[in-house]
């Protein structure tokens, strides 16, 4: 299994960068719309939180002196690829409004299809927090999920208070 984490690292880099091209072109249209920002520090903060999550993860996983148990490794990845499959289908029950910023278009859909009929917040508690942990499980990252998931929940919970607040004002408006 340890072998295979250099590719499994890659690969969950890339992930998500393909994402952040899917937020940026959604953004364009959003903003198009007449689209308006909230939380743009907030959102800053969470984008610095999980690229250091993920680079702090790795920085563990190569200066770790124990070695990785497969099984225990293979849950963490297999905790990642189901956090991924609810990345996709948040993506697609969202559609165009998906990004990675709070951004509020005339006329927002309140989505309560898909994941979103179990959870208000699928793409947090379905999509990054699992990734998260399934990351860090899979490189045997203990202080990076000790330390880190904490910490950067501090700015997930901000933006979820936002996007509540948010959607309230939206689904009243129209």
């Amino acid at each position: 299994m340890d072998s295979l984490l250099p590719t499994f690292i890659l690969l969950a880099f890339a992930v998500r960068l393909v994402s952040l091209a899917v937020s940026t072109v959604n953004e364009i249209r959003l903003r198009a719309l007449g689209s308006h920002e909230i939380g743009r520090a907030n959102t800053i903060t969470l984008a610095v939180s999980h690229a250091a999550y993920y680079v702090l993860a790795t920085v563990e996983w190569l200066e770790n002196d124990t070695p990785v148990v497969p099984w225990i490794s293979a849950l963490g990845v297999i905790l990642y690829s189901l956090s991924m499959v609810a990345l996709v289908l948040v993506i697609r029950s969202l559609g165009y409004i998906w990004t990675v910023k709070l951004l509020i278009a005339p006329d927002h859909p309140h989505i309560k299809s898909g994941l979103y009929r179990l959870s208000r917040h699928p793409n947090y508690f379905l999509n990054v927090l699992p990734e998260l942990v399934g990351f860090t499980v899979a490189l045997n990252s203990v202080w990076t999920l000790i330390l880190g998931l904490p910490l950067y929940m501090i700015p997930l919970s901000i933006r979820i208070r936002q996007e509540e607040a948010a959607m309230n004002v939206a689904v009243k408006s129209y």
